[in-house]
């Protein structure tokens, strides 16, 4: 069978380099790659604006006494654990989410750790100040773009709203925070903004791939496909030419006895010719499944039919090849049936026998009939489709056809030889 064009799609792929965290996603392959590169240099980013956070909250801390610690702890430590996950690529979108939550309860209860503390200045930042760009970082590793949008507006806004809490509404401080906060809009828009840039020239770059690989697939399919046919196409030519051949130069039993053998085979292929997409394994299968197949296929023709079972209990089971010649012989006999007698009192039958073990099939129609003996040479319906292809697996078929209507039974014994 030619390769279907999933197949050959992830052969394709599978040519391409892989890392660990690329493997076994074909329509994600820079997306994966991109979205590593930004959290390596988040972790970066992350810890130099974290240094200078660190640095300020050893200086004369804003906090009211008994704040200062559990404040600083509370934001520093989930920051350590988004720089290390950042760091190794492990775990980072959880703490990076974890850090980004954290930072606006911190803002939110500023005011509440600050109150009783020292005055602030209007020239000083706060050490938690220098945290907010980081939260933007955070949010872009963490969250979607609507939640990394939020995330960037709203912690410089409340940083500013809690800020001025702080000073009492004092207009001192107010040029002060809404420089400070028109800087970290800016800075955040803009990393923000990259972020996004990338992460959209990645998915662009992934359709992209995968509408290439795919039309790859199909014309590597197309082309293995007709490969195949002109292959099929020799085999078969050589099979009935060599089979008529050796039947002409037959003048031995033994001789005769290989020309059948090869007519057999060659009669095989043609038989199955229009139906490739039914070869397959060889293994048995039970006499019932013969039934199930059936009515499948008589369903693809438009025709609601359900088999008459009487399958005996030790019934053998039947050979792969065998089944799919039984099937196709009975669906070429249903197709006769509903073409020449409009399906008037179709009918199916399969019957099973355990001593000796045997499968019959028997496909019955109420049309005016026909004479077996006067089909035209040419025609093949009956002759390749029917005839040929159950003697080809070692089984008997049998037409019965007169003004009452038309029996054809199909045979098969296990002991058979096929």
């Amino acid at each position: 069978m030619a390769d279907t064009p999933r197949s050959v799609l992830d052969d394709a792929w599978g040519r391409i380099p892989h890392s660990r965290e690329t493997q076994g996603d074909s329509g994600s392959f820079t997306q994966t790659r991109i979205e590593r590169v930004l959290t390596l240099l988040v972790g970066p980013g992350a810890l130099v604006l974290g240094a200078q956070a660190f640095a300020a909250a050893f200086g004369t801390g804003d906090e009211a006494p008994g704040w200062h610690l559990p404040m600083t702890l509370g934001v520093f430590l989930p920051l350590v654990a988004m720089i290390i996950a950042c760091a190794v690529g492990r775990l980072a979108r959880m703490f990076a989410g974890l850090f980004a939550v954290v930072f606006l309860v911190a803002l939110a209860l500023w005011p509440l750790a600050t109150a009783g503390g020292p005055p602030p200045v209007p020239t000083e930042n706060p050490w938690i100040f220098y945290l907010i760009n980081i939260a933007t970082l955070a949010a872009v590793v963490a969250f979607p773009l609507p939640a990394q949008i939020a995330w960037t507006v709203a912690a410089p806004l409340l940083f500013g709203g809690v800020r001025l809490l702080q000073a009492g509404g004092d207009p001192d401080f107010v040029l002060p925070v809404l420089l400070d906060v028109s800087f970290a809009l800016i800075l955040g828009s803009v990393l923000l903004t990259l972020a996004w840039m990338y992460r959209s020239v990645a998915v662009n770059v992934d359709q992209t791939r995968t509408l290439a690989v795919s039309s790859y697939a199909a014309a590597a399919a197309a082309a293995a496909s007709e490969h195949e046919r002109v292959a099929v196409a020799a085999l078969m030519h050589d099979s009935v030419l060599g089979a008529l051949l050796a039947a002409e130069r037959a003048t031995t039993p033994r001789e005769r006895t290989l020309a059948v053998s090869m007519a057999r085979e060659a009669l095989t292929r043609l038989a199955n010719a229009e139906k490739d997409a039914l070869e397959g394994s060889d293994e048995p299968v039970p006499a019932t499944r013969l039934a199930d197949d059936i009515e499948i296929a008589a369903r693809d023709l438009g025709v609601d039919l359900e088999v008459a079972r009487r399958v005996e209990d030790g019934t053998p089971r039947v050979p792969g090849r065998v089944a799919r010649a039984l099937v196709l012989a009975s669906m070429q006999a249903v197709a006769n049936a509903v073409q020449h007698a409009d399906a008037q009192g179709l009918s199916v039958q399969l019957a099973g026998y355990a001593a000796p073990g045997s499968i019959a099939v028997r496909v019955r129609d109420a049309g005016a009939g026909f004479d077996v003996d006067a089909i035209p040479a040419d025609r093949l319906g009956i002759r390749g489709s029917i005839i040929a292809r159950v003697s080809a697996v070692g089984g008997r078929s049998d037409i019965d056809s007169g003004a009452a209507g038309t029996t054809v039974t199909l045979e098969w014994e296990s002991g058979d030889r096929w």
